[in-house]
């Protein structure tokens, strides 16, 4: 009986072992969808969303395959399957609005410049610059003369790049300084959504392919800019004053205790 329990003993241990090592081997992680399981274990063309994807800004906010490409994504035999809403990649002429069910403004944006007037006479699409699964946060990398010189010359991207490099230093420099304050305790509420509207201003730019209208249009930015920059401008001289203040009060305080000491010590 003894040499029994110690088999069914080590058996329990064996298969508890297998159960704990079984998900490490599939290479799955707990919560992803089972496209990712499926396609990640692939080679070649078949794993490349899956290794695109994953250093992408879709990953870095949690957007994954299914919120795309729709499907079941906790059902492997029902993932690609129409009658759960998988309707896979869009054709070239359908990939703003396959893009726009998410990026609404962007969309028409795209529509309104001249790239998306060539929707299906030989222009671009979203995945043209953006690319379709290692799709990189927006910034002016994206206008470069690698990306830009495959269709046409370069030089209209770069007075459009040179108009908006300003801009974006200046915008990064000021949503440091609000995350500062607001850090700090400070309301600065109004001065956030300010600065939201002018980087949406500025961001609706990427899509716009005359010079002239992204330069003026920097420019009229540049204006607003500079009025936040005054505001956390006077928020600087109020701390200082506060600052200077709060030194005299603490070196009166000592001055005080010191003179009550001497007073104490001259008169016992």
């Amino acid at each position: 009986m003894r040499l029994q329990q110690r088999v069914f003993n080590g058996w329990i241990v064996v298969v508890t072992m297998l159960v704990l090592l079984i998900p490490s081997l599939s290479g799955a992680a707990e919560g992803e969808t089972v496209c990712i399981q499926c396609h990640g274990v692939q080679s070649g063309r078949l794993v490349e969303p899956v290794r695109f994807w994953q250093g992408s800004i879709h990953a870095e906010n949690g957007i994954s395959c299914h919120n795309c490409h729709g499907g079941d994504p906790r059902d492997a035999a029902n993932a690609m399957n129409p009658s759960r809403g998988f309707f896979g990649a869009p054709k070239d002429a359908a990939v703003p609005d396959f893009c726009g069910r998410c990026h609404i403004g962007i969309k028409a944006d795209f529509l309104a410049s001249a790239h998306g007037r060539a929707l299906g006479k030989g222009g671009p699409t979203c995945v043209t610059c953006h690319g379709n699964h290692a799709v990189k946060k927006v910034n002016l990398d994206l206008i470069n003369e690698k990306s830009c010189s495959r269709c046409h010359s370069y030089e209209r991207a770069r007075l459009i790049r040179e108009a908006m490099e300003q801009t974006e230093s200046t915008l990064v420099t000021l949503s440091q300084r609000l995350e500062t304050y607001k850090g700090q305790g400070i309301d600065t509420s109004i001065l956030e959504k300010n600065l939201f509207a002018q980087r949406n201003r500025y961001h609706s730019l990427f899509h716009e392919v005359n010079a002239a209208k992204v330069r003026d249009e920097s420019t009229r930015i540049a204006g607003e800019l500079s009025g936040i920059s005054s505001a956390l401008a006077r928020i600087d001289a109020e701390h200082s004053q506060r600052k200077i203040i709060g030194a005299f009060a603490v070196a009166g305080a000592l001055l005080a205790a010191l003179l009550l000491y001497l007073l104490k010590k001259t008169y016992p």
